[in-house]
């Protein structure tokens, strides 16, 4: 017996009243499915909190310059080559701070032959390369991730097995937790109309970027650091620069209102000092308009030597001729 299309695909049909479907009552729905997003969002920093700890050096590590046993002046240039290639290539953000965080993981497990030197250029731009192929959709050479003045170039080979060493020492867990993690969940705590959630975002990864040198940041965890970006992010805003730091604590469970404050304060310093540092800018528009001006004084120029004063000039030299050949 022949079946017809309509009892062939009962089965598939799902069990709704065609008038509860059109009925209009599934945006009761919607809010169930944010809260539940919500949920899942908290429920995953959750996680970032508790997991922050395994993807930093030791408590001890920062001690480590303080007391000389690593240069931090070479950590310092480090990092700042690695920041120059990131914006030589236009790298993502996060891929700096990776490179930055396996270069610290290693060095607080590993010590390398010298303290600076070719060890440590070996070391940062291995690290790079391992940062750019977890984040970056297409990943510079090895030969073309040594710019930016490199002082030391090395075969791809030797990065390489570089690489593999990096890998074992930080057990393969390249996956880290880094302020990154956090920024988009604390600005949407801080400003939970999304009016300026672009800016906060934007300013804080410059924050955090900039700040990636200074080695007194070894002290806080990344979530604190995060809180922090946002804060100092949040004081260029009018609207925004009213709210209370402590309350910061309230983001989310696990934070601590001490780090917070003390990264916060710190970031403010350095953030005011960078600023002071930066030569002034020149307005483009006045270079235009100096070499216009120049431009237009140098036609008018040329256009003063026109036929009528050469003719002039050729008949005051007669002149000077004529008058010689007389007092001859």
């Amino acid at each position: 017996m022949s079946l017809s299309c309509s009892d062939r695909f009962t089965d598939l049909l799902c069990a709704e009243d065609s008038d509860e479907v059109l009925s209009g009552d599934s945006p009761a729905c919607s809010s169930e499915l944010d809260s539940q997003a919500s949920c899942i969002e908290e429920s995953s920093i959750d996680g970032f909190i508790e997991d922050e700890t395994n993807f930093v050096p030791g408590f001890d590590y920062l001690a480590r310059f303080q007391c000389q046993s690593l240069d931090a002046s070479a950590r310092e240039a480090s990092v700042a080559w690695i920041l120059k290639v990131q914006a030589y290539y236009n790298l993502q953000p996060l891929t700096a701070y990776l490179s930055v965080n396996y270069l610290d993981r290693f060095l607080y497990s590993r010590r390398l032959p010298q303290a600076s030197g070719w060890p440590l250029q070996l070391l940062s731009t291995a690290c790079l390369s391992l940062a750019a192929k977890m984040e970056e959709p297409l990943v510079p050479s090895l030969l073309d991730l040594q710019v930016e003045g490199a002082k030391y170039i090395f075969e791809p080979k030797t990065i390489q097995r570089m690489e593999l060493l990096v890998l074992t020492v930080l057990d393969w867990r390249l996956r880290s937790v880094t302020p990154f993690s956090f920024i988009d969940f604390f600005a949407c705590k801080l400003d939970p109309t999304g009016t300026f959630l672009a800016f906060l975002i934007s300013r804080a990864t410059d924050i955090i970027l900039s700040n990636i040198k200074e080695a007194s940041f070894l002290e806080y965890r990344p979530s604190s650091i995060a809180a922090a970006a946002i804060l100092c992010a949040a004081n260029e805003i009018p609207n925004l620069s009213l709210f209370n730091p402590e309350h910061a604590e309230s983001w989310c469970d696990g934070l601590s209102k001490e780090k917070i404050l003390s990264c916060y304060r710190l970031m403010q310093e350095l953030v005011v000092d960078n600023a002071r540092r930066k030569p002034p800018k020149m307005l483009p528009q006045l270079r235009v308009s100096i070499r216009g001006r120049m431009r237009s004084s140098d036609s008018s120029s040329s256009s003063s030597s026109s036929p009528s004063n050469k003719r002039r000039k050729l008949n005051n030299c007669l002149r000077v001729d004529d008058d010689d050949r007389n007092s001859k």
